[in-house]
């Protein structure tokens, strides 16, 4: 049998997939009108339809979420300063959809994309430090963030009037 202390520790795992997806949910909800925003901008030609982000957020905020999971239950306190590091990426990853579609501020969403990029990559390296696997889960999303800042950057230059 587990004793409490047990159960409260694998209670907590599970905090990692609502929380997760709170903070999808959250810039999900600034992102209301980005259909049309995104595609009344200037974009370069490598830039993805605008159906493409919804499925591939859905597939990486899984995968954090997972890896969350998977270093939430190590009981030590470097598991918990990367799920510190876990967290505030998650909202800086919120924020910068309110940044750039609710907000319309260039400048300040690709300042936001560099700092989540930067968080991102202490993250995937503190879970290294934990597990591999929660580490290798993280890969795609730092690669997704970096061909984002990059469109973020692009975006922003070409649409200065659009995104001040």
């Amino acid at each position: 049998m587990f004793n409490s202390s047990d159960r409260s520790s694998r209670l907590f795992q599970f905090i990692w997939f609502p929380l997760t997806f709170a903070c999808a949910a959250l810039g999900a909800r600034a992102s209301v009108t980005a259909a049309s925003f995104y595609a009344a901008l200037v974009r370069p030609e490598w830039a993805p339809p605008g159906w493409l982000f919804g499925p591939v957020w859905s597939v990486l905020y899984l995968l954090m979420a997972i890896a969350a999971w998977r270093i939430s239950g190590r009981a030590t306190p470097s598991a918990r300063s990367a799920l510190w590091l876990y967290s505030a990426q998650l909202a800086l990853n919120a924020l910068w959809s309110w940044l750039f579609f609710a907000w319309h501020q260039g400048a300040l969403a690709f300042i936001c994309l560099l700092a989540l990029w930067a968080l991102i990559l202490a993250t995937l390296i503190a879970f290294g430090r934990q597990e591999r696997l929660a580490a290798l889960l993280l890969v795609p999303y730092l690669a997704w963030v970096s061909f984002a800042g990059a469109l973020c950057f692009t975006v922003w230059q070409l649409n200065p009037a659009q995104l001040g």
